[in-house]
């Protein structure tokens, strides 16, 4: 209803302000297109009176926007197009500067519609100072042509020319062949580049689109060829080794999966409150989800002669990525894991039915279910069978787990297991922390998720802070046991207390092994960052 107050509010506004401009020259500036007519408002009789009250709203909030546009219209009439680079546009993206965006050449302001937008504000902001294009190609919708006559309306300008030149890379930059990647993502570091999608779309999809998936990379991106391209898999005693190229690997048997991958220091952030810790700024994004495509490592194996043996063995992968040193990087599973068809670790070459994106792993990567996002190795170059797990920094002096009391002088890296399956964890992505939300009824959304193929059984979620709590309902493809490899996404839509201006929402998950949530953050702290999975909490204001 606020939404629609606002509409309604701003297209009163510019009725008035249309009075004021010149009848001449809004003649003008609209016959070239009869498309605008507006008609008076009919309210049909009988029937629910609730959806009259809205047909009746909806028809003014749409009188109101078209208004709202046929002023925009007739301004732009009076103005001359206007040259603008894109560090100018870059420069509007609040609601104080104006709120600018690009479509191909053109510049518009939407300042005023961004509260008008069908997806909600904070969807529209997530592409203020900068192109629509990646945006929009998340959305179907946008590709209809009444959109682009909407935008249209909101015109100011064109961008420089000069402005498209393409930068130069600089050869000796090892990041100068890194891909392009989306806006939306929340960039917590560039060199080398991680980063994640924001909240509010993060859970807009049970799979993850390929080009808002979370980033997580180590090195430099290598540029591979595929018809170069070769995965050595170093045989058995008494096997052979095999020298895969992408289409050997496409004669295996094809399977597909789907899988959630989340980051071993995803909610870190959380941890940096407490005490500082040594690691990205990760916040509820480290975590994404994606239908895998690709040959069971277990077929693979088993044709360079691998078995299971009595003595403890390990899989080791080596990326094809690599620092300065020709140092690459590496990560190991249990052989026994590997060797299991039900576990379903894949050599993945597609994800949701595309090749790989070069960010995440192209061609080839390792996708092991249940399992930390830093043994899905990228890239991959080779595979073996040892004795002991891969001696890659990455598994033996990083990414493993220890007591709040051990810090950076009495850490012991040997004493300590390397993580392979992640705890129980949920996340609340709406509404976000900080945000003001209406009385009435509140929509809580958010995502739950537990490591090697647990599934989870119960969301639970507060309005007070964790004294009264109500569960949620799930969300997503249906789990089978013990390999419930993907996330559930849930919702709860629940009154807002009467009288409450403030609300302190908290959700913990529940897996199949019973397994929960700890209440808070502190106890479980590590100086790594990393396995963050306390209940999360968001605090909003209540406004009536």
């Amino acid at each position: 209803m606020l939404l629609l107050h606002k509409a309604l509010v701003l297209g009163l506004r510019q009725t008035y302000r249309l009075k004021s401009t010149p009848s001449r020259l809004c003649i003008q500036a609209c016959s070239a297109n009869d498309s605008f007519q507006p008609q008076s408002p009919r309210l049909t009789s009988g029937g629910n009176s609730s959806t009259g009250g809205w047909r009746a709203m909806g028809t003014l909030l749409g009188l109101g926007a078209v208004l709202a546009y046929h002023d925009h219209r007739c301004r732009a009439a009076q103005e001359s197009p206007r040259i603008y680079t894109k560090e100018e546009v870059r420069s509007h993206k609040s609601p104080q500067t104006g709120i600018w965006v690009t479509l191909g050449s053109d510049v518009f302001d939407v300042t005023e519609f961004v509260d008008l937008h069908p997806g909600g504000p904070s969807k529209l902001m997530l592409a203020a100072g900068g192109p629509l294009e990646p945006f929009w190609a998340l959305y179907a919708v946008h590709s209809q042509p009444h959109v682009r006559e909407l935008l249209a309306q909101y015109k100011i300008g064109e961008l420089d020319p000069e402005d498209n030149v393409a930068p130069t890379l600089e050869t000796s930059d090892p990041y100068a062949e890194d891909p392009v990647r989306h806006p939306a993502l929340k960039v917590n570091s560039q060199r080398p580049f991680n980063a994640e999608p924001p909240p509010e779309l993060l859970t807009e999809n049970y799979i993850t689109p390929n080009s808002i998936f979370f980033t997580r990379n180590h090195l430099p991106v290598p540029n591979l060829d595929p018809e170069t391209y070769r995965l050595h898999i170093v045989g058995a005693p008494g096997g052979h080794s095999l020298s895969l190229s992408l289409d050997d690997l496409r004669k295996f048997p094809k399977h597909e999966v789907t899988v959630t991958l989340q980051c071993a220091g995803n909610r870190r952030s959380e941890m940096t409150q407490v005490k500082e810790v040594k690691g990205l700024e990760w916040r509820t994004g480290a975590i994404s989800t994606a239908r895998w495509a690709g040959a069971r490592l277990c077929d693979v194996l088993a044709q360079a002669g691998h078995q299971l043996c009595e003595t403890e063995a390990h899989v080791c992968f080596e990326g094809l990525d690599s620092d300065p040193t020709g140092t690459a990087y590496g990560a190991s599973i249990p052989l026994a894991r590997a060797l299991d068809p039900e576990a379903e670790v894949l050599l993945a070459y597609e994800m949701n039915g595309q090749p790989l994106p070069r960010d995440h792993g192209f061609p080839v990567r390792v996708v092991v279910p249940g399992v930390v996002g830093a043994r899905h190795v990228k890239w991959l170059g080779r595979v073996s069978v040892e004795t002991e797990e891969s001696h890659s920094h990455w598994q033996r002096r990083d990414y493993k787990g220890f007591s709040p009391s051990v810090d950076w002088d009495t850490v012991d890296f040997d004493s300590a297991p390397s993580i392979q399956e992640l705890p129980v964890q949920s996340a609340i992505t709406e509404p976000q922390d900080g945000q003001t939300i209406e009385s009435g009824e509140v929509t809580v959304k958010g995502y739950a998720w537990s490591g090697g193929g647990r599934a989870v059984i119960r969301v639970d979620v507060s309005l007070d802070g964790g004294l009264t709590w109500q569960a949620a309902e799930l969300d997503g493809e249906e789990q089978r046991p013990r390999k419930a490899w993907a996330w559930r996404l849930w919702q709860l839509q629940v009154p807002v207390p009467t009288g409450q201006k403030e609300l302190n929402i908290v959700c913990k998950a529940v897996d199949d092994s019973y397994n929960v949530q700890p209440d808070t953050v502190a106890p479980i702290w590590n100086l790594r960052g990393v396995l963050s999975n306390a209940w999360h909490r968001v605090h909003v204001r209540v406004i009536p």
